[in-house]
């Protein structure tokens, strides 16, 4: 046993639901931000001051973005929270401001605090900020144990407040923004720096700040995600289309709404739901007159709008079997687990004790099994196993993207598992 699972072990963790929690008082609501509610900066001259407060400010900044998800199209920001010491706390507009490279680079040497990085980091970036270093609050949650790691209910059992979170999922683009929105959206980050404090001070207590450190540089550190591959097919209710044809439907009428989406700047689920899609693959009808009577092609969409989405229909029908799209993706590592023991009874044998020992080692250390290994890693390590040698499987742990705190606390459990597994 390390160092750090022995102090993880010998630990008791002050998180909600233990049964060895003190009775606290109930929380605190936080109703305002400590300096009121900081006007929208939407001008090159206020924005250049805010860059000018922010350099000279101190300590860590706290930073939070808002996106209009369901309502427009794509990810970008709406607005842009920001707190730091000596600074105070801001609210900018990134459509009026929508280059903010002179800010980021005014912060660049600090430490950027933020809830859940990975969701605000590629609408960040879009706008000229990216940080150099950070501390993800959420995902410190789950390194120490918490059950709940919202950023309401972190701040609920870790300070003792109670962050009001009815605006989360309004529409950002709206402007005016309203006041009790912007209320909400500073008090998002208004105690963000105390979060990361008292987090960084249970992560140690419990021998874990190295590995969260590590965490969050390899966020730091990450490109931007690649484009995904055939998206269209992650319709919903694209498991019910069997038929390569009917596969094309939803090809074409997902590609059809993406452009009008694109164009309206909506997101496509109100150009056209999914459920629509789908039955319109299922039944493939021959014309407009029959494309209306299926739901959600119903009396309140106008012709031309059917005439549109019947127009992809026909390419759909048109095409000749040898550009229909084949059914599934091309696999990009090993097969589903439920088909190993069909296809490779000894690798269903290697990941079964596998993932038998990194649950065991997840629960005892109090922290998800995901963020301990990732599945996929343990699948492929798995299936196309190296040598059941320490220094095989660190090295393979480490080319699909394990962190050196991972690969020392895994590796034994896999060399066991893989050994075992050859044995029998």
């Amino acid at each position: 046993m390390t160092d750090a699972q022995k102090t993880a072990e010998d630990s008791t963790l002050r998180t909600p639901g233990d049964a060895t929690e003190d009775p606290r008082p109930a929380p605190v609501p936080l109703l305002e931000p400590r300096e009121g509610i900081p006007p929208v900066t939407a001008t090159d001259e206020d924005l250049a001051q805010v860059v000018a407060a922010f350099a000279a400010g101190s300590g860590p900044v706290a930073v939070d973005a808002e996106r209009a998800s369901g309502y427009r199209y794509g990810q970008r920001a709406y607005l842009v929270q920001l707190r730091r010491e000596g600074a105070g706390s801001v609210l900018i507009d990134p459509v009026a401001c929508p280059d903010l490279s002179a800010l980021g680079e005014a912060i660049a040497d600090a430490e950027w605090v933020l809830h859940a990085a990975t969701q605000d980091l590629p609408c960040l970036r879009d706008i000229g900020m990216l940080p150099a270093s950070l501390f993800d609050t959420e995902l410190a949650g789950r390194l120490a144990g918490f059950a709940r790691v919202g950023l309401g209910a972190m701040v609920e059992n870790v300070l003792g407040y109670a962050l009001e979170k009815g605006h989360s999922a309004v529409d950002w683009s709206t402007r005016p923004l309203p006041e009790p929105w912007l209320r909400y959206a500073a008090l998002d980050v208004e105690l963000l720096v105390d979060l990361r404090d008292a987090l960084e001070e249970e992560l140690d207590r419990q021998g874990k700040l190295d590995w969260a450190r590590q965490e969050f540089a390899a966020i730091a550190a990450a490109p931007p995600a690649p484009p995904r591959k055939d998206p269209w097919r992650r319709t919903s209710g694209m498991h019910k289309v069997r038929r390569r044809r009917q596969m094309a439907v939803v090809r074409e009428l997902w590609t059809a709404r993406d452009r009008v989406a694109q164009k309206r700047d909506v997101s496509p689920g109100k150009v056209l739901g999914d459920a629509a899609i789908v039955e319109a693959a299922l039944n493939v009808p021959p014309n407009a007159h029959a494309l209306a009577a299926l739901p959600g092609f119903g009396h309140r969409m106008g012709r031309r709008q059917l005439e549109q989405w019947q127009a992809a229909i026909d390419r759909a029908r048109a095409l000749p079997e040898s550009e229909l799209p084949q059914p599934g993706q091309p696999l990009n590592g090993p097969p589903p687990p439920r088909a190993w023991a069909d296809k490779d009874p000894a690798a269903a044998a290697r990941l079964s004790a596998a993932r038998t020992a990194v649950t065991a080692l997840a629960e005892e250390l109090r922290l998800p099994q995901e963020n301990l290994i990732t599945p996929d890693t343990v699948r492929r390590v798995c299936w196309e196993p190296p040598e059941p040698a320490a220094s095989a499987v660190s090295e393979a742990l480490a080319g699909y993207g394990a962190r050196p705190w991972q690969v020392e606390l895994v590796t034994p459990l896999l060399v066991e598992a893989l050994s075992t597994s050859a044995a029998g």
